[in-house]
């Protein structure tokens, strides 16, 4: 008795000592790259002297949409996350990824089930080695039996480490579609504004080319000017008229888009339109520091979980190189009669140790190891990738917010000396000194001018989304 006592004692030891172990390489998180800045120099938005600036290392906040001060975007863009379907579906899957990480972390404790029988047995006469013809008979079974895998390999846990890798990597594709959702609808309330900004400003426009069609009119029945300067105007006012349709058409496929991304049909009721002078453009913007970015951006974390996913099947694969041990055992009550089955005398057991090891598998599993290690080489070569394309995009986000600045600034200029251009040109037109074309020309260049102002406005807009997308939004 003492003696089975200390083999059990001694194997539930040896249990204990062979599952501590895991083979395959343990993920470490890589290293954030060793850099200080996102450009090779200062930009001028890194400085106080603009109306925007950047403070690095700073944390932006999950809803950055709110830096923008309208109660109109925040309206819209809270609408969206609750209508969303891509977002909706981004929930179930990554609830479906927990689940199935869940179940797979069940492979790693023993497995109890009870079991249950009734049969009909009849033997042959020669069953007990012997002639005699036993009758049939009709027996019951009830009772627990047990299994438990010993992982003495880790292979198990790596299958464990694996699906909850995956279900990370869900969880950072959720997290995507919320910034992407986010974002899609800040960007189209933003081209709204600009599409209706560009609308106003070409009706505006089309209101001064009546204007001049009446005064060369009147000046043509007076007799001051050609028929030819009458049909200079008649064409730049059929030209402008050319602009509303196609900015008609832009707007309603953003109300569109913006209706989609809301999770309404478009035929819906619309929101409101947006107006730029009713949306502040952030002063002060906070960016993250070059090491945080990788902590941060949706993207990087979701590849960094396929990589741990990927590093965790080498594990499992080169688990599978090794034999693989089974116990179960079974403490069950038979009986050949239903009423006797509980009585203490029918007590059966059983304790099964089974060990099944690969000898020739025609290369399959040490290919299938060649195979995983290469996958992890391609997950790393992925997840380096991405960084740099992550990197690049806050890059090119910082250096559009100065070209914006610059750019607003000369189209502010271009604008007034058009205008001024277009009043000097007028005058000299009504004392004679020049014709019709050259008023026309000056009017041209500043209504050129006029749209080219709007759509740099709405640029820094614009581009102060980016940056923000770009930064991965905020940690979650």
């Amino acid at each position: 008795m003492m003696a089975r006592q200390a083999a059990w004692v001694a194997l539930l030891g040896l249990t204990a000592v062979v599952t501590g172990c895991k083979v395959g390489p343990d993920f470490k998180r890589p290293d954030p790259p060793a850099a200080e800045r996102y450009t090779s120099r200062k930009l001028p938005v890194e400085s106080s002297s603009l109306d925007q600036q950047i403070t690095l290392g700073a944390a932006l906040d999950r809803e950055w949409w709110h830096l923008f001060q309208s109660d109109e975007i925040d309206g819209v863009v809270e609408r969206a996350l609750q209508g969303n379907r891509s977002l909706r579906a981004a929930n179930a899957t990554l609830a479906q990824a927990n689940e199935l990480a869940n179940a797979q972390a069940g492979s790693l404790y023993p497995q109890l089930n009870m079991t249950a029988g009734l049969g009909r047995q009849k033997y042959g006469a020669q069953f007990f080695g012997t002639f005699q013809k036993l009758p049939p008979f009709t027996y019951y079974a009830l009772g627990p039996t047990v299994s438990y895998a010993l992982d003495y390999t880790g292979g198990a846990a790596r299958s464990v480490e694996q699906e909850f890798a995956q279900a990370e990597y869900q969880k950072q594709r959720l997290n995507a579609a919320y910034l992407m959702v986010s974002g899609n609808a800040v960007m189209q309330c933003l081209r709204i504004a600009l599409l209706q900004g560009e609308i106003a400003t070409a009706e505006a426009i089309l209101d001064e080319d009546r204007q001049n069609r009446k005064l060369v009119q009147v000046a043509f029945e007076a007799g001051s000017v050609s028929r030819t300067d009458v049909v200079s105007a008649e064409s730049q006012l059929a030209s402008d008229a050319t602009l509303l349709p196609p900015l008609r058409q832009q707007l309603s496929e953003a109300r569109h888009a913006l209706a989609v991304i809301m999770g309404q049909l478009p035929g819906n009721e619309a929101p409101a339109g947006f107006d730029l002078s009713r949306v502040t453009l952030p002063h002060n913007l906070p960016v993250s520091l070059p090491s945080e970015l990788v902590h941060n951006r949706p993207d990087i974390l979701a590849s960094e979980a396929q990589l741990h996913a990927a590093t965790a099947a080498v594990g499992v694969a080169t688990a599978n190189l090794y034999p693989h041990i089974v116990v179960s055992g079974s403490l069950t009550l038979q009986s050949t009669i239903l009423r006797r089955l509980f009585e203490g005398q029918n007590n059966a057991y059983n304790g099964i140790g089974s060990l099944t090891a690969p000898l020739f598998d025609g290369g399959t599993l040490r290919a299938e190891k060649r195979a995983a290690v290469d996958a992890l080489q391609a997950s790393t070569a992925k997840y380096e990738q991405t960084v740099l394309a992550a990197f690049g995009q806050v890059a090119d986000a910082l250096d559009a917010l100065d070209h914006d600045a610059e750019q607003l600034d000369a189209q502010a200029h271009s604008q007034s000396a058009a205008r001024e251009n277009v009043d000097l040109t007028r005058r000299s037109y009504n004392e004679g000194n020049v014709g019709v074309l050259q008023v026309l020309d000056a009017e041209r260049l500043y209504q050129n001018a006029r749209l080219g102002y709007v759509r740099a406005q709405a640029q820094r807009y614009m581009d102060t989304v980016q940056l923000f997308l770009a930064l991965g939004g905020a940690a979650t």
